[in-house]
């Protein structure tokens, strides 16, 4: 069984039931497709990529209930992007990211951001390395909220490579690669 594999296991275990929402792989691109009574929401991953598995799972343990009513949570993907758009794409992908890298690190997963813009080639990568890392402190300073503590302590316990100690701030004093 691969890690991506493993990740759906344990994810499906922790919120299937109680949050009415199954993570999958095989997805040409990502999405989030909000369920109804007889059908689950489902969280869409693409291929069999584990990052890609716990970049969705954070974009849902950070979006609220009415979020979660919604295709992609309400938002639309702009695949090439200005230095404006990039800005604000940053602004609102430090938290998912900040928690993607909590993910990574109970996983025991390499974590590294995405700036997901190739055709500007002026972005700079370690500004957005640095806000991820700063709002990877933020979101520990407040407490991980309640879906990412379940999950990242399944995680730690149920992956070969699991590491506890992800809600220490020690592990984040450095910018993420």
């Amino acid at each position: 069984m691969n890690s991506a594999s493993q990740i759906c296991q344990v994810f499906n275990a922790c919120f299937l039931a109680s949050y009415h929402t199954r993570l999958e792989g095989g997805g040409d691109e990502p999405v989030y497709l909000p369920g109804d009574e007889t059908v689950p929401h489902r969280i869409i991953f693409r291929a069999d990529y584990e990052r890609s598995a716990l970049h969705e799972v954070a974009h849902w343990c950070h979006a609220g209930h009415a979020r979660r009513q919604q295709m992609d949570y309400g938002y639309w993907y702009q695949p090439a992007r200005d230095a404006e758009a990039q800005a604000a794409f940053e602004q609102a992908e430090a938290r998912p990211q900040a928690i993607e890298r909590v993910l990574c690190l109970a996983a025991g997963i390499r974590f590294q951001v995405s700036i997901d813009n190739f055709d500007d080639a002026a972005i700079d990568p370690a500004r957005f390395r640095t806000l991820v890392g700063h709002e990877t402190l933020r979101l520990l300073e407040g407490g991980l909220n309640p879906r990412i503590r379940q999950f990242a302590l399944a995680l730690c316990r149920q992956m070969p490579a699991g590491d506890a100690s992800f809600d220490n701030p020690d592990n984040y004093q450095t910018p993420p690669d």
